[in-house]
């Protein structure tokens, strides 16, 4: 009996020794405390809202098309009504390829926002890894992500001191 609980206190303490430590980091506190996100952020909603514009000018040229063909629709010739239907999806379609341009999965914003905002998130990654190795950390979470947090000791939130090392 004694050795079976000499072996359960050892199994106990000596799995303690490879527990891992980890951390949690809240990566939308930090941007948020950061100007120059708020500066990158303003420079991408001012030109998505210069591009939107651009867009909507085009589909109101859609609209307006659409609406003289449908009210001199019966004025035209079948040649004539088939012209101007071209025309207006030749217009719809400039309306797409702008959109796409813009707004696509690799559009402007797509780039644009690489362009600006990555920096920013790599000065937080190697923050957060400075920490990290700092405080001899085996896992860092983020709790802004899609991870579930269902409970997080503020001892383990080490977004301060990474605002800290980028100077916060």
């Amino acid at each position: 009996m004694r050795n079976l609980l000499i072996l359960l206190i050892g199994l106990v303490f000596g799995t303690q020794g490879f527990a891992q430590r980890f951390a949690i980091v809240d990566s939308e506190l930090i941007l948020t405390k950061m100007p120059e996100h708020k500066q990158a952020q303003n420079q991408l909603d001012q030109l998505s809202q210069r591009w939107q514009g651009e867009v909507e000018a085009l589909q109101s040229e859609v609209a307006a098309l659409q609406k003289a063909y449908n009210a001199e629709k019966v004025l035209l010739t079948e040649e004539m009504q088939q012209e101007r239907l071209d025309a207006i999806k030749v217009k719809e379609q400039e309306v797409k390829d702008l959109q796409h341009k813009y707004f696509g999965p690799t559009g402007e914003i797509f780039k644009k926002r690489q362009e600006l905002i990555r920096p920013i998130q790599d000065q937080i990654y190697n923050a957060v890894q400075e920490v990290a190795r700092r405080r001899k950390l085996d896992v860092v979470f983020d709790k802004s992500s899609d991870l579930i947090t269902l409970y997080s000791n503020q001892q383990v939130d080490i977004s301060d001191e990474v605002l800290e090392k980028l100077g916060y």
